[in-house]
């Protein structure tokens, strides 16, 4: 078994030395070439903000934070120059939405560039802000409870209350909703899902993010390429050996959904999907990462499942599962080992295994959504 996770390591820190050149063979090669890809992104408000930011800045925006045991202080956010943090239940708890409100004020007014701040606020099992009362008398209901009693009209009335919540507080982003497709009781995501096939979970989604832009939440799409049958990578690995053509006919339909209807994000899971990479983890993989950006001609932010659940932390350390993560593709680094794998990537580049042009092709992006969230507004910059 020892070799086994060993030979794993290797294979997966390898995805650090072939930033973005991972060929798919066997995926339809459709959209831009990646570098044209890149180069169409460049806007000159952004690359006036870039041109100001340090190397440090640079890096520290493509990490997403998390925070287990409540809220962090401005100190320690501006220290390691964070891009996002994401908040769970403790920040919540025992305390009140002034309370909260004040805590993140002092954040973004410490901070050189605000950072966007973030929720899973699913409904259901995963409700970070209504499991507590002092904001919410009853939690959020599971969108597939609202969809059997109300359809889509109870759904997006639903969306609309938690996005108004969330912008109350000074929160910008849900990471919402959830485009796998299960209709087996048995799966791990099936309480999370809608519970319906593709194409009603398409609609959906569309209709989700369209409500979600009305309201200038961020919304995220999550978890690309589609959980499926996997199992709890929470805990340690999950293999789907499900075929290409399943996952491109079915798994896939939401998340073009999402992305057509504007979605400024997508989270990609640790689950092996063996027809896309059958050795890395799709939030370590390139090969994931091409197809999302060039079959489904996404050029949003892409952000990876938490770097510290088992699926990761139990086969690769942190420090190179972050530098994996850039060289594979991501955007922001979900993390709560931002500490250890900060210094790593920015000892990355000192080293040459990333380039800094590497970290300004993310932060161009975050510095985008920054600017369509209004944290940012180049004229006075």
């Amino acid at each position: 078994m020892r070799k086994k996770i060993l030979a794993l390591s290797v294979l997966i820190l390898a995805a650090a030395c072939i930033i973005y050149a991972v060929a798919i063979p066997s995926l339809p090669r459709k959209g831009p070439d990646l570098e044209q890809f890149f180069e169409s992104m460049k806007d000159p408000d952004i690359e006036l903000l870039l041109s100001d930011m340090t190397l440090e800045e640079k890096v520290g925006q493509m990490f997403m934070g998390c925070f287990y045991n409540g809220t962090p202080s401005p100190d320690l956010i501006s220290e390691y120059h964070l891009g996002s943090l994401l908040l769970f239940g403790e920040s919540f708890s025992e305390t009140t939405p002034e309370t909260l409100k004040s805590q993140l004020e002092d954040i973004k007014a410490a901070s050189e560039i605000p950072p966007v701040v973030a929720v899973d606020e699913e409904g259901g099992s995963v409700t970070r802000i209504s499991s507590s009362k002092s904001f919410r008398n009853e939690r959020f209901e599971s969108p597939r409870r609202l969809y059997e009693k109300g359809g889509l009209d109870a759904v997006i009335a639903d969306t609309h209350e938690k996005n108004a919540l969330l912008s109350s507080l000074g929160i910008h982003m849900n990471l919402a909703p959830i485009c796998d497709i299960s209709q087996d009781p048995d799966d791990f995501m099936y309480s999370r899902s809608l519970g319906r096939d593709a194409e009603t979970t398409a609609g959906y989604i569309a209709a989700v993010t369209e409500a979600c832009l009305e309201d200038g939440t961020a919304c995220v799409l999550k978890h690309f390429p589609g959980y499926g049958s996997s199992a709890d990578t929470h805990k340690g690995l999950a293999i789907d050996k499900r075929s290409l053509s399943t996952i491109t006919d079915n798994d896939l339909l939401p998340f073009e959904a999402g992305i057509r209807a504007g979605a400024p994000a997508v989270l990609i899971s640790h689950n092996i999907v063996t027809a896309i990479d059958d050795r890395l983890p799709s939030s370590l993989s390139p090969a994931c990462h091409r197809l999302l950006m060039q079959k489904l001609r996404f050029d949003g932010v892409i952000i990876t499942d938490d770097l510290s659940m088992g699926a990761i932390s139990n086969y690769l350390p942190a420090e190179k599962s972050a530098v994996a993560a850039v060289a594979a593709g991501n955007d922001i680094l979900c993390t709560g080992s931002y500490k250890k794998q900060y210094k790593a990537v920015l000892d990355a580049v000192s080293s040459g295994i990333i380039t800094e042009d590497r970290i300004d092709r993310s932060v161009r992006k975050i510095l985008k959504l920054k600017i369509d969230l209004g944290l940012i507004d180049p004229s006075e910059e």
